[in-house]
This record gives structure tokens, sequence and C-alpha cells, in this order.
């Protein structure tokens, strides 16, 4: 029997139009029936150059289930070479086509000598939801258009981390990742978000290592850039947040890429130094303000789950009751989180629950002990359970209704204030 899910945490694969979106001058075209770009494509901040309402689409219709939609496809794209001016193209294959049988890439193939460069992946939401289609978006683009070269770039760094567009701080966290990364003397080097693009993706093939920021999203497209172009990757799982991540981030970073110690240690005391200054001042908020029990609930994707796990137990000093993992995350890589999740200062660990069913979590978050006001970051889909257990509340992963993020970040030294800001500026509401 089918299974409903509620209140869903992510959408099917063809959402990944908006890693592709988020490229500079990189347009999808999609090969799907009508009206997908407008249901996938309305998050908060995904107009811009080119926005799903313009995105060139097949419109596949019964005459194409019927006959096949590949003269379709064809047309299709040779008019937005004709009329839309990017500086790549990347089709996308929806349901109706795969489920049919058109063979998208032979029709691709005869784009191979465009004036533009045309890319090609499948990505049916059948097959998976964004998270999965973002690595196939990926994956085409290492397969399909970067080349390699004679000689690397000395201290050049790909940066990969997020989910572009999904989640709410994907450009903010990126661009702070940048600034960590070239105070140790690195060049950082990312293809999303505002001047970045088609002359970054020429490069990565040149960077010496790929540095990955993810729990698990992002590692197959890592492991398929040593596979290919022989690069090696650093994988670190945990989103630093706060100066106790933040540092063992710099320190990982700098000791993978060669970097002096010497260098890596005096930029991480100079941030920690004005890092617990403010902690200092703030300390009899952070101590004495009682109304908060110690027991909180993050209902996130992995990747916030954990960082933000990490930060409220290791610099805050805050106890996890269980934690929500939402993003489906797949079979072959829970046990590795689960195994994150006990990676916590003290000798703590978090229980971890994969759920992607918003009634059966937040049943569970209702049965549980906190032993006073809880602090629940999650989603908007959290408000009522929120308000029933009359907790303190942060919206910090997609869908978010009622917050505009447009570079904001909780990455970093700088990440860990901020979010201590919006914390308790939630918990100071209680006195007013």
């Amino acid at each position: 029997m089918a299974k409903i899910l509620d209140q869903p945490r992510y959408k099917c694969a063809m959402a990944a139009m908006q890693t592709v979106q988020a490229i500079t001058r990189a347009l999808p075209i999609l090969h799907a029936g009508p009206g997908c770009a407008e249901k996938l494509g309305g998050s908060i901040g995904s107009s811009g150059y080119f926005s799903p309402h313009i995105f060139p689409c097949t419109n596949i219709s019964e005459k194409e289930v019927i006959f096949g939609g590949e003269s379709r496809l064809q047309e299709t794209v040779a008019n937005a070479l004709k009329v839309v001016d990017a500086d790549l193209y990347v089709v996308l294959t929806g349901c109706t086509p795969e489920i049919v049988g058109d063979d998208s890439a032979e029709i691709i193939r005869t784009f191979q000598n465009a004036a533009k460069p045309v890319i090609f992946a499948s990505i049916p939401g059948f097959k998976g939801n964004n998270y999965l289609g973002h690595e196939w978006v990926l994956q085409a683009l290492i397969e399909q258009y970067l080349k390699p070269v004679p000689d690397k770039i000395k201290g050049l760094v790909n940066i990969w981390a997020g989910l572009p567009m999904h989640d709410p701080f994907w450009l903010g966290n990126l661009r702070e990742l940048e600034r960590l990364v070239a105070e140790l003397g690195l060049t950082p080097n990312t293809i999303f978000g505002h001047d970045r693009g088609i002359a970054n993706i020429a490069k990565i093939t040149a960077a010496e290592f790929n540095l990955l920021v993810s729990p698990w999203v992002g590692l197959s497209s890592v492991r398929l850039l040593q596979e290919q172009f022989g690069t090696p990757y650093l994988h670190y799982p945990t989103m630093p947040v706060g100066a106790s991540e933040t540092s063992k981030f710099l320190r990982a970073a700098g000791a993978f890429a060669g970097v002096d110690p010497g260098v890596t240690e005096a930029v991480v005391a100079r941030h920690e130094a004005e890092y617990y200054y403010y902690i200092e001042r703030f300390a009899d908020i952070f101590l004495e303000t009682r109304v908060m029990a110690k027991r909180f609930v993050v209902v996130s994707d992995a990747q916030y789950a954990l960082a933000f796990t990490k930060f409220l137990v290791n610099d805050l000093g805050l106890f996890p009751a269980k934690q929500y993992v939402t993003d489906d995350t797949p079979v072959e890589h829970q046990e590795a989180v689960r195994e994150y999740f006990k990676e916590l200062n003290h000798g703590i660990q978090a229980e971890v629950g994969f759920s992607s069913d918003g009634q059966q979590l937040q049943e569970e978050i209702r049965n549980t002990d906190f032993h006073g006001y809880p602090l629940i970051l999650g989603s908007s889909w959290e408000k009522k359970l929120v308000r029933d257990l009359k907790a303190h509340y942060l919206t910090i992963s997609w869908p978010i209704i009622e917050r505009l993020v447009i570079n904001g970040s909780y990455v970093g030294y700088h990440g860990g204030l901020k979010l201590l800001e919006d914390i308790y500026s939630v918990v100071l509401t209680r006195f007013n």
C-alpha cells in the first residue's frame, strides 16, 4: 500500500534545475511535462537572470507520450540556442520521457558542435529527490563538460557544500567557507552564485584538491573527480559553526593542504580571541537566562542537524534530545551519519532518527520530556508543534515561509555568534 508523506522536506529530483540556475549564465532546459518548473522553482530567491518562468521546456503532452518526444526535444534545444543568451545549456529530463524511453542523450550528442556547450542529465522524480538530483547534475558536468589540464594551480581548492537555492543559507555559507580557506593562504574556487560560473568551472580540474563540507551530499561527485582527473579530496562532514568546529575545520584543511601549522594556528588564535571576547561580554545572558531548557531538537537535513547539534553541545553546553534528519539520506550513508553524531565533547552522543514524515517525527517530539521549554530548530512545518510545546523556535531549513535569508550564514566564528543572536532573540521574547 502506498504511503502518504506528510510535510515533505525536499522536492523531486527535477528540482535540481536550481543547481543549474545557481551557476551564473547556465540555463536549464526541461524535457518534461508543463508545470514542473513552476511547481519546483517556488523557493524564495529563485528569480534572476534566468528564472523558472522562462526555462525552455518541451511541455510533453499525450502526443509525445504516444509517439515519443525526441523531435520535440531537438526543436526546443535548437530554439533555446537561438533565442536565449546563456553560456551553458543543461538539458534535464523528467519522469515522462524517461518512462516512454526517449533517447535524450543521443539527441544532445547532435549539439556537440553548437556554438555554446550543451550537456544532459537524467533526473526523473521517481528516481530520487533533489539532493540526489543535485549529484546527478554535477556528475553530468564532470563527465560531459570538464577537460583535464596539464598543470595544477598551486593552492587552488574547489569548495563544495550544501544544496544551491534549496538551502536558504547556501550562498552565504559558500562565501564564508571561501573566506576561511583564503585566510590559510589558499585560493578558493566555487562555481555557484554571483561572479563565479563558467570561468570557475573551467578551473575545477586545475585545483590541487576538492574540499567537501557535507555529511554525504557531494561525496559521489568528489570521488568521481578523483577517478576522472586524479584530484584528491578532503571530506569534512561537519559544516563548521562556532569556534569549536571552525578551529577544527581550519586545522584539518590546513594540514591536508600542507599549510605551515604556525600560519593556521595564528588564524585560529586571532579568531578565537575575538569570538570569546563576545561570549564573555554576553555570558550573563547565556548562563543566567534559565527560561530555556537544556535539551534541544534539530529537525533538518543531515548538514544542519549535525552542524547545529555539535555547536549547541560543544559551544553552548546544551544536551541533545533525539535529532531528526529529514533529507532521506541514502541507506549506504546512514551509519556514517550516525557515527558523526557521536563525536561530541565529554563523551556525549546524540540519537539520530532518519525520517521524512513530519507527522511521525513531530509525534515523537511531543512525547519527549524536555524538563522545560525546549529549543527546536527546524522548518516552518514545526510551527504548530512549537506552539503546542511553548518551545523556543528558529527556522533554519526548507521550507521557510516567515523569514527572508538573502546572503546570511551560520558558518564560521561569525556564523556561530549570529546563531546565538538569533536563538537568544527568541528566548528573550519570553520577558516581553
